[in-house]
Formats: structure tokens, C-alpha cells, sequence
């Protein structure tokens, strides 16, 4: 499977499941009806709002996992899943200090060499 499949497959899954679970929390009870932090936990939105953040924690797995070594993928996608944005910011930190001063955006993007 190549990568442009793979990321296809990824994104149009994502796309597929958070639309279904917004429908499916929407149809359960709109969104202006959430009671938020003042009232008892309103259980659709609440999975979809996990829904959300888990979409979006593999969507920034996708890239770690482009940049990355094949020997630390693991380790943060555990980390990723385990503790969000806490090891994103820590992954994004420790890439902006390998940034060379004087080299272009494109290298802090792309995947690293060896």
C-alpha cells in the first residue's frame, strides 16, 4: 500500500467516523442543549468530543509518524494516546530545538535523516 493510499485511507475514515458520531450526538441532543460544565455530563457529546480529540491526536500521529525513525514511532504514539496534547507539545518542543538556526520551515517539517 503506498503512502498516499494509507493517508487516504486514514483522513477518509476520520472524516467518515467524526461526521457519523456528530450526527449521531446531534440527533441525541442538539448542541445548544449541552449542559457543559454546569450540569451532569451529557454523555453524546461528551463521546464526541473524545471522538474529536482522538481524530485529531492521529492526525498529528500521522506526521510524527512520517518524521520519525521506525525505532521511536512506537513510543510516541503511546505517548500521543496516552497523554494528548501534553506529548505533542513535548514532540513539537523537541523537534524546534533539533531546528538548526538558519535552516528553512521545510526542515522542521520533513522527516528527519538516517
Amino acid at each position: 500500500m503506498t503512502a498516499r493510499t494509507s493517508l487516504t485511507w486514514l483522513f477518509s475514515t476520520i472524516l467518515a467516523g467524526m461526521a457519523g458520531v456528530t450526527l449521531w450526538a446531534s440527533l441525541s441532543q442538539p448542541v445548544w442543549q449541552w449542559g457543559g460544565l454546569v450540569t451532569a455530563p451529557d454523555r453524546a457529546w461528551t463521546i464526541a468530543t473524545l471522538c474529536d480529540a482522538y481524530a485529531g491526536f492521529l492526525t498529528f500521529y500521522a506526521w510524527v509518524y512520517y518524521r520519525e525513525r521506525p525505532r521511536g514511532r512506537a513510543g510516541w504514539l503511546v505517548a500521543i494516546l496516552l497523554l494528548g496534547n501534553i506529548a505533542m507539545s513535548a514532540y513539537m518542543l523537541l523537534a524546534l530545538r533539533r531546528w538548526r538556526p538558519g535552516e528553512p520551515v521545510a526542515a522542521l517539517l520533513t522527516r528527519r535523516a538516517g
